[in-house]
């Protein structure tokens, strides 16, 4: 659909790249974004007992809760959310975690940025990528991720970012893209996003987006229509 071309041949066409964050320019350091390592310290073994359908459950039912209230404007209004999230969770799965237990957890969610790791070469592709392109985000997520781009050093990369938390809605919806669109003031044909999702990248080239399934992550490495690349290096060659 997208013809042969490699990443860096494709690039040379665009003016404007777009980047998800998960799974594309960082991944949770636990192996999880919402259960991190302070959560897994302090439930002990409590998830022990519990099948994974039963956690998915508990977890389908906070994520509800998150989307439901997903329009945040700050990082204090965003730990309040986490707070509610993890004491669905510890109801759900009768985790009986104390209060202070369930609000040390959501801080460290919000504030503790050795919860996110960038890939290696992220930084390096990101730099290289400047100096040719205009460089933007679009990603589902939390007023914190200012926090994360920043301490991961990517953040001044990126001369314009649409957050889903800013407009109180998700990828793939249309908004999030005319959005970045608007504030890059660029053509569609002219831009690329990379996401590790293939429900996100049909949702950008339905504006006409072009679009780049990032597969880091073993569970993106699925079968797709659009140019695949594992590793951002691929982006310069």
């Amino acid at each position: 659909m997208y013809g042969k071309a490699t990443a860096a041949e494709l690039l040379r066409k665009k003016k404007v790249i777009f980047f998800d964050v998960g799974y594309t320019l960082a991944y949770p350091a636990s192996g999880d974004w919402m259960f991190t390592k302070k959560f897994y310290e302090l439930v002990g073994g409590g998830l022990d007992s519990h099948s994974p359908e039963e956690i998915q459950r508990a977890r389908e039912t906070g994520d509800a809760f998150l989307g439901k209230h997903h329009r945040v404007k700050d990082i204090d209004t965003e730990y309040e959310q986490f707070i509610h999230f993890y004491a669905i969770i510890s109801e759900k799965l009768d985790l009986h975690l104390t209060k202070d237990e369930i609000r040390a957890i959501a801080y460290d969610r919000t504030y503790n940025m050795e919860n996110y790791a960038a890939y290696p070469d992220g930084r390096e592709v990101l730099e290289i990528l400047s100096k040719s392109h205009r460089l933007g985000v679009i990603s589902d997520t939390w007023p914190s991720i200012e926090l994360q781009l920043s301490s991961m050093g990517l953040r001044d990369y990126f001369s314009f970012c649409t957050y889903s938390c800013f407009l109180g809605t998700f990828k793939p919806d249309k908004r999030m893209y005319l959005d970045a669109l608007t504030k890059c003031g660029c053509s569609a044909k002219d831009t690329v996003f990379l996401d590790d999702s293939l429900r996100n990248l049909e949702g950008a080239a339905r504006l006409g987006i072009t679009p780049v399934l990032v597969a880091a992550n073993p569970a993106s490495d699925v079968a797709s229509p659009y140019l695949k690349i594992r590793s951002l290096s691929e982006l310069i060659g």
